[in-house]
């Protein structure tokens, strides 16, 4: 664990490498919350619309969510933050006469109640 969703606006999609965001992100989580590295699985999701209170735009989004076990400290968890907020700005440059909002949110599962399967095919 942990289980990271990067939701993005679909107009970046072309001017970042997902790949290599996720698996700098994977390693981020190793160093700063301690997770295992084969635990960590990241998914990227392109949305189609973005609006930003009565702006006309063009704005472009991206939201990085964890959801991880309980336990990390709330210094861990900011280091977290602070660190994929560092990523997004060294992986992502939004095209000019973009606004580029990013975001994460570190949420804790209820142990008691998540479980997970994984098949081969």
């Amino acid at each position: 664990m942990p289980q990271i969703s990067v939701d993005y606006s679909a107009g970046l999609a072309g001017s970042f490498d997902r790949r290599a965001l996720g698996l700098a992100i994977n390693r981020l989580a190793v160093k700063t919350i301690d997770a295992k590295p084969e635990a960590c699985k990241t998914l990227f999701r392109a949305s189609d619309e973005f609006v930003v209170g009565e702006s006309a735009g063009p704005d472009t989004q991206v939201l990085v969510e964890f959801q991880i076990f309980p336990g990390r400290t709330p210094e861990a968890k900011a280091a977290l933050s602070e660190g994929v907020l560092a990523l997004l700005a060294e992986h992502i440059t939004p095209a000019p006469g973009t606004r580029l909002f990013t975001a994460v949110n570190i949420a804790d599962i209820d142990r008691d109640s998540y479980r997970n399967a994984a098949a081969q095919g």
